[in-house]
């Protein structure tokens, strides 16, 4: 390989038992037990978790009826934690702390009385700037080390229950060496995984190697001189909000492309679809990928700007990195051709004032082949190449 045309990507993911991931678990559980009795809750929760307390605050209007406490103690449950993990000592009591109020009447009134309501014109939730991205290299029209890390995590999860030893915490690091834009080799993975402190570093290595590495990860992209880090630090048998405090939306990156493309808003997590953090980004990234899906670009993002309280975006723009058929302006314009971007639009064309939230707090939010997600799905691929092709006409006239 000519090393000058050697670049290097490096994406991390979190396992469900990491403490940042459990408090978005618990976020979008409450956003999920919201929705379910009322589409039209408005939901911004928040968790937080240390040792031996779980805080959960923010602004909920809603006529659910909602037990937090069983929320909290079915996602611990799902998980997979031991009171270890959750508290300095084990035989003490874990406390829940519930600081929740009535959403802003300014923010309500800037926003909208219902976001079911087609005839009524839905402002965002709140400013800013999402990000969504696709690329043509895997089948997820995800980057690769985002996809081989996500794996890595999910494998893990996936053998806790018939290893007893594997605690719930951890992580993977994955780094790919791509030759002219094209992925030709891992250099390095790193796997922190918790365990018992009764397991030897060799059984562990052992096992990562054949039960999770050697099923995850493609052959031909292994070499002989790949660095594998397996626990680097040492021991890892205290792990959980026992071991470091967790907080909502502390993975952004996790979340969504790795550091692939650029971190938009805010967090995803614990909001409902009236917060274009969550909708604006799931929108962008299915504008992205129905791009890309239509060959019109190998790699794109796309952004797209809002002001609380208004309905359409006050900027959409589009940069395939010089991969582009046809001029980013031209893609743009048959975007907004497209594509309704308002809030109520996408909410509507998405389908999000449904309970599909919690199972998307792993794992990431994007390319997740074994969820139905309608922002993964390529449907506009033929509108967006006849937008374009008469945006073209136009210009030629």
């Amino acid at each position: 390989m000519n090393e000058k045309n050697i670049r290097l990507v490096t994406a991390e993911s979190v396992r469900a038992g990491h403490p940042d991931k459990f408090c978005d678990q618990v976020a979008d559980a409450i956003l999920d037990a919201h929705l379910r009795q009322d589409p039209n809750a408005r939901v911004a929760v928040e968790a937080f978790a240390t040792a031996g307390k779980i805080v959960v605050g923010g602004e909920i209007t809603s006529k659910a009826k909602v037990s937090y406490d069983k929320i909290v103690a079915g996602v611990i449950n799902r998980i997979g934690y031991t009171m270890e993990d959750l508290c300095e000592n084990p035989h003490d009591l874990l406390e829940l702390e519930v600081c929740l109020h009535e959403q802003s009447p300014d923010i309500s009134a800037a926003v909208g009385k219902s976001m079911l309501d087609a005839g009524e014109a839905l402002g965002a939730g709140d400013q800013g700037i999402m990000v969504g991205y696709a690329a043509s290299e895997t089948a997820e029209y995800m980057p690769l080390p985002v996809v081989l890390a996500h794996r890595i995590c999910k494998r893990l999860d996936e053998l806790k229950p018939t290893t007893p030893w594997l605690g719930a915490d951890g992580k993977a690091q994955i780094t790919v060496a791509y030759e002219n834009g094209v992925p030709v080799a891992v250099p390095a993975v790193v796997v922190s995984l918790q365990h018992d402190a009764g397991i030897d570093h060799k059984s562990i290595r052992r096992f990562i190697g054949k039960e999770v590495l050697g099923k995850v990860l493609p052959r031909e992209l292994l070499k002989e001189d790949t660095s594998i880090l397996i626990n680097p630090s040492g021991k890892f048998v205290l792990g959980g909000p026992a071991a470091d405090a967790g907080l909502t939306g502390r993975k952004l990156a996790v979340d969504q492309y790795g550091p692939v493309a650029h971190i938009g808003g805010g967090a995803l997590s614990g909001k409902d679809p009236t917060k274009v953090d969550r909708s604006g980004a799931y929108a962008a990234r299915w504008v992205a990928k129905n791009i890309v899906a239509a060959d019109m670009a190998k790699r794109c993002e796309v952004q797209i700007a809002y002001a609380i309280g208004k309905s359409e975006p006050v900027s959409v723009t589009v940069d395939t990195f010089g991969t582009g058929v046809v001029s980013d302006s031209r893609i743009e314009a048959a975007v907004k051709a497209v594509f309704d971007l308002t809030p109520a639009g996408i909410i509507r064309d998405l389908k999000l004032n449904r309970p599909i939230y919690s199972r998307l707090a792993r794992y990431g939010h994007f390319g997740r082949t074994e969820l139905e997600l309608p922002w993964e799905e390529i449907n506009r691929k033929y509108e967006l190449l006849s937008a374009a092709l008469k945006q073209s006409v136009r210009q030629e006239r």
